[in-house]
């Protein structure tokens, strides 16, 4: 068994990593940027190491820091969670060559099924039909039109090495494609460090239905549970059951054969996703994800089975602890798992929310679990993706489950950022939920949001003058320690206003109304593209700028027709919420 694991990884699933290896008596590892130096996830390791910088590229994406952690810490495994180098070839091996165990599958496996494009010639050998789509990385967008006026459009440009909708755009027409394959290519590389795309011809009302896999280095693969993830918003999951619901008899067992069949024919052993596109009877192989999903504790609730500590046993050469026939027999009753992100559902928009949670209470009772990397007084950055957490519900039969996330919903308190939790809510409550009629596109196409307002943030309360016990961070040679101290409540109040103050004095007039001629940005972010320019005659509605967040891109628009008098930005300016970046008169 292994002795030290180091998370590549921040966040929930790194506490969820973290968890599992303490109940295996493992000892644990962090890594953490600088604005991640008090996280939930490095309080709870064992040990913790600087990365250094803030954003991703500079921080969990920087490879030579994270090696240089496992040099110093000692561990003898690197657990990816998922993002980041979760399906990075090259770092796996990088890993490996050190004499390190990589909890995943084998670099070659990652190459082939990680690369969305080799992967669908993959799934071909394992027998499962595809999505009609390119077999080639896109070369330019000529070569995606051209796909379009053969197949017809809508189409898909996807990120070749990315997931969870990341780097997936939606083309409706052949003038689109310029704009929508330079937007996937900058999602991708920012998200996955590559920003090679390819192309799918994008089904009309289609459901997602994926198989969660687990294989060992003996060879054998057993498929765990389906799983229903087709209420997405942006191509990015809301909420996810366990196990699909209202397939046709056959169905589910043909796509767990097929998952396996794919598996197989890569050598792939440790945890992995094989996705599905499900749509009037018949199922298409998508891509498979080399990892571990952000959604898979929805299938560990109806099985009973720790997805996690079976990479752990599987990296470190055990053979899978059940047969085909053993983890059949475990599935029973109906999970249902929600991502709370922070964003602000209002009016379908969700747009990013970053910022500090003031009030974070989890709900509870009998069949409810509730994952997440945050706790009160904790800080959602526009630097990295914005969930906040996630609640896991079982139920004895599919509208239990329903009910008992509602009740566990309406228990949950999360205050400081706006929520996806009224938009869950929505959703859950919906006829055409609960009748199975929903597929990928029902959300933005079919649920009215209209009436949805976002949760307004509570103000943190003042603490007394008393002395209170406060925890900082100090570093040696870039190893984290906790230091503990007494100061008046006042202090700690004063020194975390400050950079308030200064965001708000950053954003000058960026509270204008809407109409007013001032172009403001709804949240904080990162300017990646200007989209007019001063003189320019604009119509109502008309985009001026591109604003990422939360590895999101957001395209601000004008909210009147006029004349660009002024930008006051420039492509890789950091704005704040309200902050004016364009006037028009």
């Amino acid at each position: 068994m292994l002795q030290k694991i180091l998370i590549a990884n921040r966040g929930e699933i790194a506490v969820r990593v973290i968890r599992a290896a303490r109940e295996l008596g493992i000892k644990t590892v962090a890594v953490y940027s600088e604005l991640d130096r008090n996280a939930l996830h490095v309080r709870l390791a064992d040990e913790a190491y600087a990365l250094g910088g803030q954003t991703a590229a500079e921080s969990y994406l920087n490879t030579e820091a994270i090696l240089d952690a496992i040099r110093q810490s000692g561990a003898d495994a690197v657990h990816p969670g998922y993002g980041f180098f979760s399906e990075n070839a090259d770092f796996a091996r990088a890993i490996t060559g050190m004499g390190v165990t990589w909890i995943g599958p084998p670099p070659e496996a990652i190459d082939e099924m990680g690369d969305k494009v080799s992967s669908r010639l993959a799934a071909q050998r394992g027998g499962a039909p595809i999505v009609p789509g390119t077999t080639e990385f896109a070369q330019g967008p000529d070569e995606i039109r051209d796909f379009g006026n053969a197949y017809g459009f809508p189409v898909c440009i996807k990120a070749a090495f990315g997931g969870g909708g990341r780097g997936m755009k939606v083309v409706q027409s052949a003038d689109g494609v310029d704009d929508a394959m330079a937007s996937a290519q900058r999602e991708a590389k920012a998200f996955f460090g590559r920003d090679e795309v390819y192309v799918e011809k994008y089904l009309t009302w289609p459901r997602h239905v994926e198989v969660q896999i687990v294989g060992d280095q003996q060879g054998d693969v057993v498929w765990v549970s389906t799983r229903d993830c087709s209420a997405q918003r942006r191509h990015q999951k809301l909420i996810e059951e366990a196990p699909a619901p209202g397939l046709p008899d056959g169905v589910e067992d043909a796509m767990g054969e097929a998952a396996v069949k794919a598996a197989k024919a890569v050598g792939y052993y440790n945890a992995g996703t094989v996705e599905f596109i499900y749509q009037d009877g018949e199922f298409f192989f998508l891509e498979m994800n080399t990892r571990l999903q952000v959604e898979h504790p929805v299938t560990e609730v109806i099985t009973g089975i720790d997805l996690v500590e079976w990479q752990i046993r599987v990296a470190s050469g055990e053979p899978l602890p059940m047969t085909q026939e053993q983890v059949a027999a475990r599935r029973y009753g109906h999970g249902i798992e929600i991502r709370i992100n922070a964003e602000d559902p209002a009016g379908g928009k969700f747009l990013p929310s970053p910022g500090p949670i003031t009030k974070l209470v989890p709900p509870d009772g009998f069949g409810v679990r509730f994952d997440s990397g945050y706790e009160s007084g904790d800080e959602i950055s526009q630097y990295y993706d914005n969930l906040v957490g996630k609640l896991i519900v079982w139920g004895r039969t599919r509208d239990i489950a329903i009910a008992r996330t509602i009740r566990a919903l309406d228990e949950l308190v999360v205050e400081g950022v706006a929520t996806t939790i009224p938009a869950d809510l929505a959703i859950l409550r919906h006829p055409d939920f609960v009748a199975v009629e929903h597929s990928t596109k029902w959300v933005e196409q079919n649920l009215d949001l209209s009436g949805v307002g976002s949760v307004s943030a509570a103000a943190p309360e003042a603490d007394g003058e008393e002395l209170v016990e406060r925890t900082t961070t100090v570093e040696v040679n870039g190893k984290r320690f906790a230091v503990k101290m007494w100061v008046p409540p006042s202090t700690a109040v004063a020194a975390a206003a400050a950079p308030a103050r200064q965001k708000r004095a950053a954003a000058g007039s960026g509270a204008a109304a809407g109409g007013s001629g001032q172009v403001t940005v709804p949240m904080q972010g990162t300017i990646v593209k200007i989209l007019v320019e001063v003189g320019q005659q604009i119509e109502l509605g008309q985009g001026i700028v591109v604003l990422e967040a939360m590895k999101m891109e957001n395209q601000i628009n004008a909210e009147k027709a006029g004349v660009v008098k002024e930008i006051k930005v420039a492509t890789g300016d950091t704005v704040g919420g309200g902050d004016v970046v364009a006037i028009i008169e």
